[in-house]
């Protein structure tokens, strides 16, 4: 799809009365009153100019709107330091993430639903969620913990996750979560550098209809975490059972009472989300309470147009930044409905049946899984009520052409298809959706409010029609804070600031059409990033390299225009050593056990040798290219390489497989 091709076919039209009653146009109207500004509130264009032109008189109306901060902060005390990075936001405003998650406590609907594979569904009042906090809270402070001291969940998407991480949040605590179907090694590489005090673990987890086992991995991770002075056991697959010296969680819970919110600065730290550790440890990216809360609110309010009433769901793991974004949905008044099991259990169309079952509005996933429903030929419009949806968002890599076609044939001709593109880095996303433009099949509308989005071409300038790599030119408030033991920011600025200093740099390859639509084509990176669930390739050299079979290794992910993601494995193997099954399904399950069941590579393919850059790294970014159709003279320098001879081999391959 190219600028010239403007007949892309709009399978979503918002009529007028739609466009008056969303909640950005009612916010255009206040602003445009209070300012004196000729704001049309129907215009997404107009005020996507002004909130980037003006970001200090953006985000101070929406700190009003939302109620994030009570008073109006003056114009001058919004960004007093407009650079990237070290931008300065609100430094005079206090915020606390957790008492804005719970200050819509109503008896009208409840705040949380949760579901699981063996489970009715189970709904979570308002007021039970705030005294489970407030206990859990009150729990951490008999502890001994401080502001800034660590908390951490080895925990799935289930109600625990959520109180933990809002009691820990509520009193300064610094909130970090893995998912438990993350090894050991995988988990000790994200918290052991952070140094965590308490430890809130799961026994196990279901999934696709198993039983998952994982204490031995606790025990594990209590022997390797030094820090960890308690272990808080939240039982899920033995509740009879808790590990020598830890915490029953219902004893954490047990003093149910109301929450005690400390007043924290702006940009006091709220959780610490991981980079995918490409090249060595993932990075600790450190997000604040001030920056999260409001840009949750412009992305869920304005956007999503999500508010009291709303059943928000979003398939996550607590590894995927969406996790994050989910429970966000809590700061809107919404009730989120968090959901323990497989994506497709017991069949494919089970994230339809959920909606239907519990009435939710607005119903977030992976563009991999609408795939897989287009494949599989369900209908779910003619299947299931889906009459309370309004809404279906789908991220984590781009969603072709097809798939939005499929979801207003199969689903329905009324549900919003909300296309988005983003980052764990910022906690939201740079390209997004609004209700006051149309949807068009195989593009994401719009930049979002208060981002200076572009495409850039090698020589820094902006490009319209062609491809080129995604980048913001002016701060955003959930930009990191830092990242964890990078004193200097010298990691920091080299995972976003290079080539082009104080210009974010994200890593995505998007075209911009003349029409002002985005089209997203895949990762500029090496990051393995399957259905959102982002994971280093460290992580699968590790455990391939355990194997004396092997002499070199390189995976890749590659994103294919039809929308499929192909990761192999090619290996070269050690003299005398051959790929058997055997030995196949060891690799595969090693992969499985120690990184990422996620993450296992669709093909293991026997190659003569790995090429690596001349300071040793190998060439991740240049092969996966050469599978994507980028012509080999401008995928790969070959001086930059140590054996260029190497790099032969899989331009054949890809041309056998039609590459393109």
């Amino acid at each position: 799809m190219t600028a010239d091709t403007p007949s892309a076919p709009v399978l979503w039209q918002p009529t007028e009365e739609v466009r008056e009653a969303t909640r950005l146009a009612a916010f255009a109207r206040e602003v445009a009153a209070r300012r004196g500004l000729d704001l049309d509130p129907g215009d997404y264009d107009a005020i996507w100019r002004w909130s980037v032109e003006h970001l200090d008189q953006f985000w101070a109306d929406v700190a009003v709107w939302s109620g994030v901060l009570p008073e109006r902060v003056p114009d001058d005390r919004v960004l007093t330091r407009r650079e990237m990075p070290g931008a300065e936001w609100f430094p005079d405003a206090t915020v606390n993430y957790a008492e804005q998650a719970l200050r819509h406590a109503t008896d009208a609907h409840p705040a949380l639903i949760a579901v699981a594979e063996d489970t009715e569904p189970v709904e979570v009042s308002w007021a039970e969620l705030r005294a489970q906090v407030g206990a859990f809270a009150a729990t951490l402070r008999r502890l001994g913990v401080q502001r800034g001291d660590r908390v951490v969940g080895y925990l799935p998407n289930v109600p625990e996750a959520v109180v933990a991480f809002l009691g820990a949040a509520s009193i300064g605590a610094v909130w970090s979560s893995c998912a438990p179907d993350f090894g050991t090694r995988a988990v000790l590489d994200r918290f052991a550098q952070i140094e965590p005090t308490v430890l809130v673990a799961v026994d196990g987890y279901r999934f696709n209809g198993k039983a998952h086992d994982r204490r031995e991995v606790v025990a594990e991770l209590r022997a390797a975490l030094p820090t960890v002075r308690t272990t808080v056991a939240v039982p899920r697959l033995f509740p009879d059972e808790v590990p020598d010296g830890a915490m029953p969680w219902a004893d954490a819970v047990a003093d149910r009472q109301d929450p005690v919110f400390e007043a924290l600065p702006f940009e006091h730290p709220l959780w610490i989300v991981y980079s995918s550790g490409t090249t060595g440890l993932p990075k600790g990216i450190v997000h604040g309470h001030g920056g999260v809360a409001l840009e949750e609110h412009k992305q869920l309010g304005l956007h999503g147009d999500v508010g009291p009433g709303d059943r928000f769901y979003w398939y996550a793991s607590t590894a995927w930044i969406m996790w994050n974004i989910a429970t966000s949905a809590l700061l809107r008044g919404a009730t989120v409905v968090v959901h323990d099991g497989a994506p497709a259990y017991p069949s494919v169309d089970a994230q339809f049946a959920l909606a239907a079952r519990t009435g939710i509005t607005y119903l977030g996933t992976s563009a991999g899984y609408l795939i897989a429903c287009e494949k599989a030929g369900i209908r779910p419009g003619e299947t299931h009520d889906l009459s309370a949806l309004r809404v279906i968002g789908s991220t984590g890599s781009p969603l072709p052409a097809s798939a939005f076609h499929w979801v207003y044939d199969a689903v329905g001709g009324d549900v919003f298809l909300s296309s988005a593109s983003g980052g764990t880095d910022v906690a939201t996303g740079f390209i997004g959706s609004t209700l006051l433009l149309p949807v068009t099949a195989g593009e994401l509308q719009r930049p979002m409010l208060g981002v200076a989005a572009a495409a850039w071409n090698e020589a820094g300038e902006p490009v319209v029609g062609e491809l080129g790599e995604l980048v913001i030119t002016e701060p955003m408030p959930s930009m990191p804070l830092y990242f964890w033991n990078d004193a200097d920011g010298t990691r920091y600025r080299e995972a976003y600031f290079e080539p082009w200093p104080g210009v974010w740099r994200h890593g995505d390859w998007m075209e911009v059409t003349d029409r002002g639509t985005c089209i997203i084509t895949g990762r500029s990176d090496s990051t393995l990033n399957r259905g959102g669930v982002r994971m280093g390739t460290a992580d699968i050299y590790a455990a391939v390299e355990s194997f004396p079979e092997i002499a070199d290794c390189v995976v890749l992910g590659v994103e294919q225009r039809d929308g499929g993601y192909w990761m192999p494995l090619f290996v070269q193997m050690a003299p005398g050593a051959e790929l058997t099954d055997e030995l196949a399904g060891r690799i595969r399950a090693a992969i499985r056990s120690s990184a990422s069941p996620r993450h296992v590579p669709d093909e293991i393919l026997v190659a003569p040798g790995v090429p690596h850059t001349r300071t040793g790294k190998r060439l991740e970014v240049p092969l996966k290219r050469l599978f994507q159709g980028v012509p080999p003279e401008k995928a790969v320098n070959p001086g930059a390489v140590d054996d260029a001879s190497l790099v032969e081999h899989y331009i054949g391959l890809a041309r056998e497989r039609g590459a393109r």
